[in-house]
């Protein structure tokens, strides 16, 4: 019997789908401080990213995607275990610890380290047959048990020393006991692009997760010297509005993303594989460590920040044949729901946590039925870009914020004021009484960390 006979019997016998697609592959790739105006798909027109551009014109691009928290460790949490930092009392980066000492409150005890007891995304594709992969930066935790390669994942490459620069760092693979150390000359992120081309060459039979988590454009901003020539020559003509070390920095994440996209389609993988960008915070926009990245206006102030700014997101999803091409939605969601939204591409819906929710109707329409729902910030530290300890809730057009130091609230509707400029407090009491009732009984449902009054 030939071959197409073979396949026709299985057809009629089996189905097709049953036999010849297995799960998809998840491509799930995170920038680190990527702000949501930085990409030439967001309508940058200084950076140049025709990778990413190219992504979002083969898929599906989010205008109000937001992250679980203005900060880093937080919001890695948030999509690794499907919860809120606030329940995880995960709410600051690892080794955040500023106080103020002319302020009326302390930051909040809080849970430097994601728990080992928690399931990671990793932990619950595992049980549905998949190969894990994770590179890069991980950035919750590196006591016993609490590393990538305890946390369920079969393939790890984890930076370890240095991971601000990006020369003279490490890398432990596998294990702290197997470590690779730069010399100076293997620039940071071409080094990650090619530890994903690897493990995607390892995969074959079974299907596959890469979590990769690069550390750009993350300050120190230390491109390649042979990609800042173009952006020197056109500074002028922007009035010094753009960072020409950013930009370069960024253009090799954008090749990176472009040589994982290649590796898939000349593995016959890609028309198999949902492809996920995003980032885990909002953008710099102040000197922390150097000159100023990027600015996010017209959104409100930056990382660190429960405004717009440290929050709202850049977020692209792509998988031939089930995601519209070319398309974008203003659906609201939080990177809590990108580990439940997979399950349940993948065919196996389940509960990942109280706090996530699938929104694979917005994935693969522009014009989902499915209603939003509230969106919740907590952050009650003191972050190293002057943000100050403060929660915040979305709740349809309206976003209601509480400042803990003086109990202060400010309310905005986003769909007429995206930078939240006009104070609605007192113009609309009832507005403002339902969202901070609405957030007053969430931070009670998730225990949240509450910061100490002196």
């Amino acid at each position: 019997m030939k071959l197409n006979q073979i396949l026709h019997l299985l057809f009629y016998l089996t189905g097709w789908a049953a036999f010849s697609q297995q799960k998809p592959n998840v491509v799930f790739i995170l920038a680190d401080d990527l702000g949501i105006t930085d990409l030439g798909c967001y309508g940058n027109p200084y950076n140049e990213t025709p990778y990413l551009d190219s992504l979002a014109r083969k898929g599906m691009l989010f205008r109000n995607a937001y992250a679980a928290s203005p900060i880093c460790s937080p919001s890695r949490a948030a999509i690794m275990t499907g919860k809120h930092p606030a329940r995880l009392h995960l709410t600051n980066f690892l080794v955040g610890n500023r106080r103020d000492p002319f302020s009326p409150i302390e930051p909040a005890n809080w849970t430097p380290y994601l728990d080992t007891q928690e399931i990671t995304l990793a932990e619950k594709l595992k049980t549905h047959g998949y190969n894990t992969g994770m590179i890069g930066k991980w950035h919750l935790g590196s006591n016993k048990g609490q590393n990538p390669w305890e946390q369920g994942f079969d393939y790890s490459r984890m930076i370890t020393k240095n991971g601000l620069d990006y020369y003279n760092y490490s890398i432990a693979e596998g294990s702290f006991e197997n470590t690779w150390t730069d010399d100076g000359t293997h620039y940071l992120t071409d080094k990650l692009t090619d530890y994903a081309l690897e493990f995607i060459d390892q995969q074959n039979q079974k299907p596959f997760f890469l979590y990769m988590a690069y550390s750009a454009p993350h300050v120190f901003i230390i491109p390649r010297g042979d990609k800042l020539k173009k952006y020197f020559l056109k500074y002028n003509k922007f009035d010094g509005y753009y960072n020409p070390y950013y930009a370069a920095t960024l253009e090799s994440l954008d090749e990176g993303v472009g040589k994982i996209y290649q590796k898939l389609k000349a593995n016959d993988q890609l028309e198999n594989t949902i492809f996920i960008f995003t980032s885990d915070n909002g953008g710099l926009g102040l000197d922390e460590l150097g000159p100023i990245p990027t600015n996010l206006a017209p959104y409100k102030k930056w990382k660190g920040h429960v405004y717009e700014g440290g929050v709202r997101i850049p977020a692209i999803v792509s998988w031939p044949g089930h995601i519209p091409g070319n398309a974008q939605s203003d659906f609201s969601f939080s990177n809590i729901d990108f580990g439940e939204t997979l399950l349940d591409l993948i065919g196996e819906k389940e509960n990942l946590s109280p706090d996530a929710e699938s929104v694979s109707e917005a994935f693969i329409s522009d014009k989902p039925q499915i209603k939003e729902r509230p969106l919740f910030w907590h952050y009650p530290h003191f972050s190293n870009q002057l943000g100050r300890p403060s929660s915040a809730i979305k709740y349809g057009d309206y976003k209601l914020l509480e400042f803990y130091e003086d109990n202060h609230l400010e309310l905005y509707n986003l769909k007429e004021d995206i930078a939240e400029e006009n104070d609605l407090t007192l113009a609309l009491p009832l507005v403002k009484q339902e969202l901070f009732e609405k957030l007053t009984a969430w931070k009670k449902e998730v225990n949240a960390n509450l910061p100490i009054r002196k």
